[in-house]
């Protein structure tokens, strides 16, 4: 039993046809393909047909055998079920207009008494008529089907039951089918726009991932690249300019130089690591929190900016989330850099860092005393690293504002709500 229950699904535990219905399928998808290629020669094949059977039935007097009076001319026979047969070429383009067509030939078939077999063809063009257009035009096409019936049965009341009852029962059949199957091809049609807006959805989700990817990567890799070669060029700077008279100072910047570049590539490692190996090997390392705020400061006053760091308030009981505490420590990192970068040089150039912890709130201000060097780009709040400050507060809904404050010096003041801020 556990083989047959194998062979019915698939690995997925979805149960499979049997081959008998997988072979039917596949036979059926090809008459609809082949149908939809060419419609005109599946009609023409189709009407064909109904026609030599018509003929065949008024060459072999078969009709004789269920009319109510046989003596009816043959040649009447012959052109009632061309009239019945023939239009069945135009059924699905123009269903009402063929049964219509095919109405006054009803009515004389009753009226006369032949009562040909092809009359039944109507039901192939009600059930037409079911398959593709409104219910009110069905409930129509019961009412031109079945009054010439009604008309037929009253001339000859003795036969109401041959004439009208196979007729209804043939309505109702053909009417129920053609809602059946509908019914299904509505249904399929739904579950395939439905599987196709899906994929859609799914492939412009995965695309809105990648940019967010993409974004969040730039951003990381600016912070660590940006920050470390602005520290490791303030160690090189001093170092040369300290060589010439104390070379234990140049030694000192070289091991300093030496520890920020490991520091770097180990980031970069780690953040390439999480992109190329899978979940289970890549490296978990945390990311920074406010924990480890001095010994980023420690590495910046290493490159020869003096900052000092301050507190004020009162931390809360339950520490900001590490998103929030990342992007503090990433704030901080951008400015302190762009004041290497940025602050002028000067000897007396200085930084300063404070913290402030509100009830709903965590403000960091970062500030120096530096001004741009002759012909320097001083940073004007549209470059790429204050950008990434913005975009990280926004996360959070912060705010990040830079400027001048005194006409000298720069300011970073980072607003970030804690995550039990009122919404």
């Amino acid at each position: 039993m556990t083989g047959d229950r194998d062979n019915a699904t698939d690995r997925a535990g979805t149960p499979r046809p049997s081959p008998l219905t997988a072979h039917i399928q596949r036979q059926l998808q090809r008459i609809r393909a082949a149908d939809r290629r060419r419609p005109a020669v599946w009609d023409g094949l189709l009407t064909t047909f109904w026609i030599l059977f018509a003929v065949l039935d008024v060459s072999s007097r078969g009709w004789r055998t269920v009319a109510i009076d046989p003596s009816v001319s043959p040649r009447l026979v012959l052109l009632l079920s061309a009239a019945f047969s023939a239009p069945l070429l135009w059924r699905r383009s123009h269903p009402l207009a063929v049964l219509l067509f095919m109405t006054p030939f009803a009515l004389v078939n009753v009226w006369t008494g032949a009562v040909i077999q092809a009359a039944f063809l109507q039901e192939i063009v009600v059930f037409n008529i079911a398959l593709r257009l409104p219910l009110r035009t069905l409930a129509l096409s019961g009412g031109i089907v079945l009054a010439p019936l009604a008309i037929g049965s009253a001339h000859f009341p003795e036969h109401w039951n041959q004439l009208f009852v196979p007729h209804l029962y043939a309505f109702v059949l053909a009417s129920l089918s053609g809602i059946v199957f509908r019914t299904r091809k509505e249904y399929t049609e739904a579950l395939v726009d439905r599987a196709n807006r899906l994929e859609l959805e799914r492939d412009q989700q995965a695309q809105l991932a990648a940019v967010a990817e993409r974004t969040r990567i730039a951003r990381e890799m600016h912070d660590i690249i940006g920050h470390n070669l602005s520290v490791i060029t303030g160690l090189a700077d001093g170092g040369a300019y300290a060589a010439a008279k104390s070379p234990e100072r140049a030694a000192q910047a070289l091991d300093a130089i030496g520890t920020t570049s490991r520091q770097a590539l180990a980031e970069l490692r780690r953040l390439l690591g999480v992109l190329r190996d899978p979940p289970d090997r890549a490296d978990r390392t945390p990311q920074p929190t406010l924990d480890d705020m001095d010994t980023l400061l420690t590495g910046v006053r290493t490159a020869g900016l003096p900052v000092r760091l301050s507190s004020r308030g009162t931390p809360p009981d339950v520490p900001p989330t590490a998103g929030r505490q990342l992007t503090v420590y990433r704030v901080v990192q951008e400015a302190l850099t762009n004041t290497l970068k940025h602050g002028g040089g000067h000897s007396a150039l200085a930084a300063e860092v404070t913290l402030t912890y509100r009830p709903n709130e965590l403000e960091a201000v970062i500030t120096d005393n530096g001004t741009p060097a002759p012909g320097a780009a001083a940073p004007d709040g549209t470059g790429q690293g204050i950008t990434g400050m913005r975009e990280r507060a926004s996360l959070y809904d912060g705010t990040v504002e830079t400027g001048r404050p005194t006409g000298t010096g720069w300011r970073v003041r980072l607003r970030l709500p804690l995550e039990d801020s009122p919404s």
